[in-house]
């Protein structure tokens, strides 16, 4: 059968990675490169498809041929665009996150429903066999009841990743561009996040917009978690280091940025080292002993590439459609506003 022909819109880093996976897919393939900057013109010709400006150019010049569209563009984008998809029938993958606001998910969502038209968001972490294990593995118990999780966003921004001024303002801080992953993990692996508490801090930077935070998250289930925020810190403690999934970042043997801690056992992420008693009463003065859960790891961006083109074909119902991802945002958007608020009590 023939690959299914998808546009990549946005040629930025994000935009190149889907490039590549579309090239490394056996189910898919590229079949235009739409963004109005010369850099995407050159990109195209180098993959041999037509490079376009706007999505507009799209339809009228080669909408025949395309039967999905990745939207790799930036968030303010993410709506009017993939309205556009909709309403031209073209199933559309939209980069995270989903929208600017959980109001905006909603609305995109309620389109996406009413005109029958399938919208996958680009969670990729949720195609990572690695996750994919750790879900497994807590759907079946092994685990027993979750009590708490931690969680680490740990990295650290170059000084001179801050030269333009937009990047130094709110809204473009470790909150927004970073937490959502994680926020969208934790919900993936133990459901809904129905309560949040957060303080953030830009004493390290000094610049209006936040570079630590630390948040309380509290699940439906009763288990509650925390989360370290900072893109100053130099710590191996986050998922782009320790993973492994992307080779842009020099990756860190060993160390972990998740910890599931259960009644019946304790798992770590990325490395799914389990942790059980060894034997006896279940108590601290029972030893402990770990194993280390058997993957083959892949690339997540290829996996979703593939899945998405089996959303195409209708084999397929999206892995985390446009109202699923709307409630990521609608948790960092919580965390935001638990920020603003300041609430704290002085120690006496």
């Amino acid at each position: 059968m023939a690959r299914v022909a998808i546009a990549v819109v946005g040629a930025g880093a994000i935009g190149r990675k889907h490039i590549a996976a579309l090239a490394a897919s056996g189910a898919a393939r590229l079949a235009a490169v739409v963004d109005p900057a010369p850099e995407a013109a050159a990109l195209a010709a180098g993959a041999g498809v037509p490079h376009l400006p706007g999505l507009g150019a799209l339809a009228t010049a080669d909408g025949g041929a395309v039967e999905g569209v990745i939207l790799a563009t930036p968030t303010a984008l993410h709506l009017p665009q993939a309205l556009e998809c909709i309403a031209r029938g073209w199933p559309v993958l939209v980069e995270k996150p989903v929208a600017a606001t959980a109001a905006e998910a909603a609305e995109l969502a309620d389109a996406a429903a009413a005109a029958g038209v399938p919208v996958l968001v680009g969670h990729h972490r949720r195609h990572n066999p690695r996750i994919a294990a750790a879900r497994a593995l807590l759907a079946q118990g092994g685990l027993g009841r979750v009590v708490a999780v931690q969680a680490s966003v740990l990295l650290c921004r170059p000084d001179d990743y801050f030269r333009p001024d937009w990047r130094r303002a709110p809204g473009a801080g470790p909150l927004l561009t970073n937490l959502i992953h994680e926020i969208d993990t934790l919900r993936h692996l133990l459901g809904e996040v129905t309560a949040v508490q957060a303080a953030a801090s830009n004493a390290i930077r000094g610049f209006a917009v936040e570079d630590s935070a630390a948040i309380l998250l509290h699940f439906a289930s009763g288990a509650l978690g925390t989360v370290a925020v900072s893109d100053a810190a130099a710590a191996p403690r986050s998922w782009e280091l320790t993973a492994g999934e992307n080779p842009d970042y020099p990756g860190v043997a060993g160390e972990g940025c998740i910890a599931i801690s259960g009644t019946l056992g304790a798992l770590d992420l990325p490395g799914l080292r389990l942790w059980r008693h060894a034997g006896g009463p279940r108590g601290w003065f029972t030893p402990m002993q770990a194993e280390t859960l058997p993957v083959t790891d892949a690339d997540p961006l290829l996996h979703q590439i593939d899945h998405f083109a089996a959303v195409i074909r209708g084999r397929a119902a999206p892995l985390v459609d446009a109202a699923d991802a709307g409630r990521s945002v609608a948790g960092v958007d919580a965390i935001l506003r638990a920020t603003r608020m300041g609430l704290r009590e002085t120690v006496a």
